[in-house]
């Protein structure tokens, strides 16, 4: 049934090796930062620190998204954060976000900075400001905040459980794979039962619910993580297919996933942000050959 010998806990915890896999080196069981760094801080309103992770692709969605229906408020200078590295550890992203995770933003169009980390406050935040992606009606409203808190609850057991266990993890575990195997697929049923009803995951209108949602599961079903479309069936899932391709056909969807992005096509990879020209100007197949 298992691929490692029985393991006897201790009495007490202690740390005292790395705990194997792809992110070892980053993982410690404190808080708080170990080096001194200052974050650059650009013209715009909003300053994010961030990665093309599914969390981070959140955040640049909606930002695209506001400034697509004519929110100039919105622009944003968005500043990349290698969590491989440990750019999450330097005091200036600590300042902002506590436990070091990305996205982090700064809002600086008031009178005094406010700062918004974890990415479900950030969109809260954001469709509060605007008045945007976030329904008027109370009943559409909290369906849509439902579906937020759904994902960030929901969420951790497909990257933190599954997603490691399988594609990170030092060694295979079988009981930890099927514990996790079995929990994504529920995940994906409760999504594919929800949307074969309905368009989005509130109701007719896209919301910052669908925003927060897609960039994990839209990614899963199209097998763009872990490695694991097959092993998941993942085409299985009909609605979460239709839903997926609607989203990723959105212009705003499109620019959004490609900022901070450090991986896959050179043409799809914006690793900073300063400028809506950016887009067409600064992606790593335009300026990967002249450095």
């Amino acid at each position: 049934m298992t691929d490692t010998p029985a393991y006897v806990p201790p009495k007490v915890w202690t740390w005292n090796k790395e705990n194997g896999g792809q992110f070892a080196s980053i993982n410690r069981p404190i808080a708080g930062p170990t080096h001194d760094k200052e974050l650059p801080v650009g013209k715009h309103p909003f300053q994010l620190y961030s990665l093309a992770t599914p969390n981070g692709v959140k955040v640049t969605v909606m930002l695209e998204e506001l400034l697509a229906l004519g929110h100039k408020g919105a622009e944003y200078d968005a500043w990349l954060i290698k969590i491989g590295n440990g750019d999450q550890f330097g005091s200036g992203f600590v300042d902002i976000n506590p436990n070091s995770k990305i996205p982090a933003l700064m809002d600086r169009s008031g009178p005094e900075p406010i700062r918004v980390f974890e990415s479900g406050s950030i969109l809260f935040y954001l469709a509060e400001k605007f008045g945007a992606f976030l329904p008027k009606d109370i009943k559409a409203r909290t369906e849509a905040m439902s579906w937020l808190f759904w994902q960030m609850g929901s969420a951790p057991y497909l990257g933190g459980g599954f997603g490691h266990f399988y594609a990170y993890a030092p060694f295979k575990i079988e009981y930890a794979i099927d514990r996790f195997a079995m929990e994504v697929k529920r995940q994906l049923d409760v999504l594919d039962r929800r949307l074969a009803d309905n368009e989005y995951l509130a109701g007719k209108e896209y919301t910052i619910a669908d925003m927060a949602v897609w960039p994990w599961y839209g990614a899963l079903a199209k097998g763009l993580v872990y490695g694991a479309g097959e092993f998941l069936s993942v085409q299985d899932y009909r609605n979460v297919q239709r839903w997926t391709d609607q989203i990723a056909q959105r212009p705003a969807v499109k620019r959004g996933r490609m900022v901070n992005r450090v991986s896959g096509d050179p043409a799809s990879q914006l690793h900073e942000r300063h400028d809506a020209s950016d887009f067409d100007t600064k992606t790593q197949d335009k300026i990967a050959p002249a450095t």
